[in-house]
């Protein structure tokens, strides 16, 4: 475990959750962070990203307009603030800091061997 997440849970449908990711000193040398999920059945997926060196974020099309990636750079914390939640929400989700020349294509990779991950945390929609 090198990132840890927090914030996970259960939610009805139309809520909202926020998650949190203790990023520490993994961001050092990485320029992207990202929340990541797996979905059940399905392989993990990119949600959202931020460009570690300015204000830079990017969606998956399926969470566009209802979660929110922002990072608290003084207290090494990257947020996703999940709102008008669905079922088709439920799964893992994941925190990682990564190396990438453009963080908005991670969002677009089939998968991801490389960077900082945490062990993850339940979403549960219902």
């Amino acid at each position: 475990v090198q990132l840890v997440e927090s914030g996970g849970g259960s939610v009805q449908a139309g809520g909202s959750l926020t998650l949190s990711c203790a990023a520490g000193r993994y961001t050092y040398k990485r320029n992207c962070m990202g929340w990541f999920r797996q979905r059940p059945g399905k392989d993990r997926e990119g949600v959202a990203v931020l460009w570690i060196g300015g204000a830079t974020t990017s969606y998956a099309d399926s969470v566009k307009g209802r979660f929110i990636i922002t990072r608290d750079k003084a207290r090494d914390l990257v947020y996703l603030q999940m709102n008008g939640l669905q079922p088709e929400d439920t799964g893992i989700y994941y925190c990682a800091a990564l190396l990438y020349p453009k963080c908005s294509e991670l969002l677009g990779l089939e998968s991801i061997d490389f960077g900082y991950w945490g062990q993850g945390t339940q979403v549960t929609v219902s």
